[in-house]
């Protein structure tokens, strides 16, 4: 009995078994001329499998091509198109290069990338050191954030050249906001969080009138 477990994978299930039977039997064929025969009826009969691309330019070439693959190329006919490339199918895939999103300073997040990378643009002059200015106190913050120990100005200095490829500096007599300054504000703001759902109180249960 021929059990599906026994049988061979379809290389193109759509056309069904039947159609992969044709093709082996074609490829069994000794006579030139009579395989050339069996493999125009073949074609014919994959057309009717597939009659909704009938319209496509290359509809009766993409059966010719099909048909070959089927065979694992081992069908010998004289088609009326050029044989697909069985080097091209088996290709792999080229691999998709991801972008490189990895930050440097992680506690500096992305976004102070972003700045660091527009301010480099920039020529140089007020606009250009007045936004250097305001994102090394920005880098300042968000180290506190992560770390609540002080840091040195000379240390966001240092890692703001590192990260612009020292193309942002600021001269010796910049100096960045105080640490307790910068504290004062994230501990005011987290206060002022917590306090504005206190002041919204626990929900009250649902009472269900009883008559």
């Amino acid at each position: 009995m021929d059990y599906n477990t026994t049988r061979s994978s379809l290389v193109i299930r759509e056309y069904g078994r039947n159609i992969h039977k044709m093709i082996d039997f074609a490829i069994s064929v000794n006579d030139r001329e009579e395989r050339n025969h069996i493999a125009r009826s073949i074609v014919k009969v994959m057309g009717q499998v597939k009659p909704q691309f009938k319209e496509a330019d290359d509809f009766i070439q993409s059966l010719w091509d099909h048909m070959i693959i089927i065979s694992d190329f081992k069908l010998d006919v004289d088609s009326p198109y050029p044989l697909p490339n069985k080097a091209e199918l088996v290709k792999p895939p080229k691999k998709v290069a991801y972008p490189d999103n990895r930050i440097k300073y992680r506690h500096y997040g992305k976004s102070i990338e972003s700045f660091i990378e527009k301010a480099s643009k920039l020529e140089d002059g007020l606009e250009k050191e007045s936004f250097t200015y305001y994102i090394a106190n920005m880098m300042k913050k968000n180290y506190l954030l992560y770390n609540r120990d002080s840091v040195s100005d000379d240390l966001i200095f240092e890692q703001l050249g590192k990260l612009s490829n020292g193309k942002l500096k600021l001269s010796e007599n910049h100096t960045l906001k105080s640490t307790g300054s910068l504290i004062g504000k994230l501990t005011r703001s987290n206060n002022k969080r917590q306090s504005n759902n206190h002041k919204k109180g626990p929900k009250r249960p649902f009472k269900k009138n009883i008559r």
